[in-house]
This record gives C-alpha cells, structure tokens and sequence, in this order.
C-alpha cells in the first residue's frame, strides 16, 4: 500500500487542528474562573463520552454485547475501578464470543 503526500499531510494538518483545539480550549478554561457547578458538569464529560462511543455497539449489537456491559456495570457499580471495568467488558466479550459465537 502506498500512500502519496497529499495523504501525509491531510493527516499532518488534522493532527495538527485538533491539539490546537485541545491547547486552545485548555488554556482558555485555564483563564475563566470555574463555579463548582461548572466543576461537575465538567467533571461529567468523559462518561458521557464514554457512553455515547459504547452505547451503539450494544443497542446495534447482539447478545454478547448486552451481557458484557452488564458485566462492566456490575463491576463499575461494585468498585467504581475504570481499568477493572474496561478488562471486565473486554473478557466478557472475548469469552462470550467464543462460547456463544
């Protein structure tokens, strides 16, 4: 596979606008006093995030996708551990796949 330099520097130029963005959006919130009300919504983005990436996969997904993530809201309700969480979906996933298909 080839890939030509208008290819490279798309990419290199995408890389670049999306660390200004996050550079950018950093140092601004940086400058801004933060009430605690906005601490918390804040503090809210990466689950919502996180949901909006997962939740297609299982509502367009089968049987072994909507076991996972009951397994992964178990152990998150149970320790509230994210690594533990994110290896208990994976396992189940990988485990679930191979015994039901």
């Amino acid at each position: 596979m080839r890939i030509d330099g208008q290819t490279i520097i798309a990419i290199v130029l995408m890389a670049l606008a999306t660390y200004a963005t996050r550079v950018g959006g950093l140092w601004l919130a940086s400058r801004l006093p933060l009430s605690g009300r906005v601490e918390a919504w804040l503090g809210y983005i990466p689950g919502a995030i996180l949901v909006s990436l997962v939740a297609p996969v299982i509502v367009s997904g089968g049987i072994v996708e909507a076991l996972a993530a009951l397994a992964v809201v178990a152990v998150a309700l149970k320790g509230g551990n994210l690594l533990a969480s994110m290896l208990t979906g994976v396992g189940a996933v990988l485990i679930l796949r191979a015994l039901i298909g």
